[in-house]
């Protein structure tokens, strides 16, 4: 009997993974918010189930989404630039309730290396390194990951990445062109979204559970460089940074990932 999983967020990133869940084996059941994505869903052999999740609660046919998974991965983007004063905590604390009530064994939560502070001195940040920015974002996914990890109805692997990208979506793309672009001396931090799928359905396949891990391509150019030099490839306007200012930045360092799943990354950045 195929293992079910449930993806909470098939968008960007989750629609992918799902589909190559299934390519890999998987029973998987997916939600989105959109009435209109079904079918794409259904397309691609993923069971799909309307789920909206909000400060006062979580509505949409989420028991079925949920019932039979011994697997789920929340990968729901937080939202908070768009909107700073949204509760997350509250939504996601919604979402947790309903997993406790379906008895699932194990969670997967992808969230962000954006948990660790930018400093000027460039901390390398490990697996040992405790989540510490202070940025109303970064606090609420702090938290998140607490709420998560302390529930004792069933196992968590927090997943944190780096700034994610693929061909069609890069962050040089966004800086093109732009002025006064703060931190150039800072490192990059990227992770192609291919890693990130290969990266979940290796911790699925290994059990790889109760864990805290940091994913992100392990070369760290600084940001003016890098972002200059893909520029100048990619025939786009080249960026201008602001150096009157000391950069902040960090290091991400996936070594413990890479142990413990003897895993390369495919895509640089």
């Amino acid at each position: 009997m195929k293992k079910q999983i449930s993806v909470i967020g098939c968008g960007w990133l989750g629609l992918p993974l799902a589909t190559f869940l299934i390519d890999e084996g998987f029973k998987v059941r997916g939600s989105t918010t959109s009435e209109n994505k079904l079918e794409l869903l259904k397309k691609h052999a993923i069971e799909g189930f309307i789920i909206r999740l909000n400060e006062d609660g979580i509505s949409g046919n989420y028991s079925e989404c949920l019932k039979g998974s011994e697997i789920v991965i929340i990968n729901i983007p937080p939202g908070l630039r768009r909107n700073t004063d949204k509760n997350h905590v509250a939504e996601l604390s919604h979402l947790i309730k309903a997993i406790e009530a379906h008895r699932v064994e194990n969670v997967l939560y992808v969230s962000s290396t954006s948990v660790f502070k930018d400093e000027s001195h460039f901390p390398i940040i490990t697996d040992l390194t405790a989540p510490n920015a202070t940025s109303n974002s970064s606090k609420q996914l702090i938290e998140i990951e607490q709420k998560l990890q302390n529930n004792s109805n069933f196992n968590t692997t927090i997943l944190r990445f780096s700034g994610l990208f693929d061909k069609d979506r890069h962050p040089a793309k966004y800086l093109s062109g732009k002025t006064g672009v703060s931190n150039p001396d800072a490192p990059i931090n990227l992770i192609h979204k291919e890693d990130c799928i290969q990266i979940i359905t290796a911790i699925i396949k290994n059990q790889l559970w109760s864990i805290a891990l940091n994913a992100s391509y392990p070369k760290h150019p600084n940001k003016k460089e890098y972002y200059s030099e893909f520029c100048k490839l990619h025939d786009l306007s080249l960026p201008e940074f602001n150096s009157a200012e000391k950069s902040k930045g960090k290091i991400i360092d996936s070594t413990k990932l890479v142990q413990l799943l003897n895993y390369t990354f495919k895509q640089a950045p």
